[in-house]
């Protein structure tokens, strides 16, 4: 009998022991957010201040019908953003992550952490090895893929052919469920977008098309500061790369009817974040004076636009374009410039490949951290953007197949770790960080799907 209260009261103080840290790492999550956002909204505000330019104005009525003239070739438009800065940088947002810490450890609770000698320092639940290969179990040697050319016993004309073949059959279903299950094996190029449409319960409405349109005429009729951000972001990264430069008007007109989107504001119920406030002019700190801004409360960061832009390849219709890409932003990306534990968080991906690396790549981790190359640093700008801008667009897309399949972020970690596996014999011969950069510097004739199988179901174990 006692031992049985002994036993209780242990499992007791463990479940205390557990809501403690969790309650302490929500806190620390809000604080985190909470001074990051502050120092977001600083920089957003000097820009205004420094430029004498407002956060939002309305636009004069002979500048509304120019901008709707040009609507379809903002391309050409070359307006001076040279004194427009970027708000933030990926690099900058990890400086933050590595800085996180929960007091509830800090103070020895977890000694097993303790050996954990990456940047993030957050004691959080990740995959293993084991535990990954259950939950990706269709990427198993034995199961068909596309993507990869000699996978299986079968000929892959054979499994292309009839994987055709059930996708077909499933959209013809207009089954959601069976869609996600089918894109683990990749999708076939000609079915891909209205695979994804399905998975995402994406139809193109009268009132669809209707609420974009309204969402333009706001573009139309109000400039906001945010827009000149959107310009430089799309300058500085889609219309500078070979795959996506041809996309650059998709992108604007996207991305501006994006940041009015007052629907995005719904995914702040299940993201540690809230939206940024801005008040009007004398009315500092009164709530009932208090705006969204942007309207969806999502500013920019540098690199932004490139979520938008693979989804150009697959959607030729700019009101079914926007309406993939909300989705994928408040299903999937948000996640990827948010602090919080949510295993597809950023924080969770940056320890899941910290601690992969550790654990099954020990000489390789503890070479690059010896000589300063710590390989976070150098995989962090590649998870942030889901890959994207880095690797070849059909390989992007077989990935993001997956991202969708298993509705989860985690095999942009388990890929990152895979491609330092891959380069791993000349990353140990390299003496700096920016040797390690250059070894690494070019993904884009890298194949996606080969990767990943190799590192979780051959070489690891």
């Amino acid at each position: 009998m006692l031992q049985e209260e002994s036993d209780i009261s242990l499992i007791i103080a463990q479940i205390v022991q557990k809501l403690k840290g969790s309650n302490l790492y929500a806190q620390l999550e809000r604080q985190a957010w909470g001074s990051w956002e502050k120092r977001i909204l600083k920089s957003l505000n000097s820009m205004c201040t420094e430029l004498s330019i407002p956060l939002a104005r309305k636009r004069p009525v002979g500048e509304q019908k120019e901008l709707l003239n040009k609507w379809n070739e903002m391309g050409t438009d070359e307006p001076d953003l040279s004194l427009f800065r970027p708000v933030y940088a990926p690099k900058d947002f990890l400086e933050v992550l590595i800085n996180l810490r929960n007091p509830n450890y800090e103070n020895g609770d977890s000694l097993s952490f303790r050996t954990h000698l990456g940047l993030i320092q957050v004691p959080l639940k990740v995959k293993d090895i084991p535990e990954l290969k259950e939950c990706f179990v269709e990427l198993g040697l034995n199961t068909g893929q596309l993507g990869i050319d000699d996978s299986t016993q079968v000929p892959p004309e054979l499994f292309e052919n009839e994987h055709v073949r059930i996708g077909q059959k499933v959209l013809a279903e207009q089954d959601s469920a069976a869609a996600q299950q089918y894109v683990r094996q990749g999708s076939p190029t000609a079915l891909r977008a209205e695979l994804w449409a399905l998975i995402l319960n994406i139809s193109s409405q009268p009132e669809d098309i209707l609420y974009y349109e309204q969402l333009k005429t706001n573009v139309i009729q109000h400039d906001l500061l945010v827009d000149s951000l959107i310009y430089k972001d799309v300058k500085l990264t889609a219309s500078n790369d070979d795959y996506y430069f041809v996309f650059e008007d998709y992108l604007y007109q996207v991305l501006l009817c994006f940041s009015r989107d007052t629907s995005v504001l719904g995914h702040f119920a299940y993201n540690s974040a809230s939206p940024p406030k801005s008040y009007i002019r004398g009315k500092l700190g009164l709530e009932e004076y208090a705006v969204f801004y942007p309207p969806n409360g999502v500013i920019p960061f540098h690199g932004f636009s490139m979520y938008v832009a693979p989804l150009c390849f697959l959607y030729h219709e700019p009101s079914k374009l926007y309406q993939v890409f909300r989705e994928m932003y408040v299903r999937f990306f948000f996640r990827l410039h948010s602090i919080s534990s949510h295993p597809s968080g950023i924080v969770s991906l940056c320890l899941l490949f910290e601690t992969l690396l550790q654990t099954y790549l020990p000489q390789l981790f503890y070479h690059l951290r010896e000589i300063g190359a710590q390989p976070l640093r150098i995989s962090f700008k590649w998870m942030v953007r889901a890959f994207s801008g880095y690797l070849a667009t059909d390989q992007l897309l077989l990935l993001w197949d997956r991202i969708l399949g298993y509705n989860s972020l985690e095999i942009l970690a388990v890929l990152a770790a895979a491609v330092f596996a891959f380069r791993a014999v000349n990353l140990m011969e390299v003496t700096s960080l920016a040797a390690a950069e250059a070894v690494l510097a070019d993904l884009s004739t890298l194949k996606v799907m080969p990767l990943l199988q190799i590192f979780l179901f051959a070489t690891v174990t």
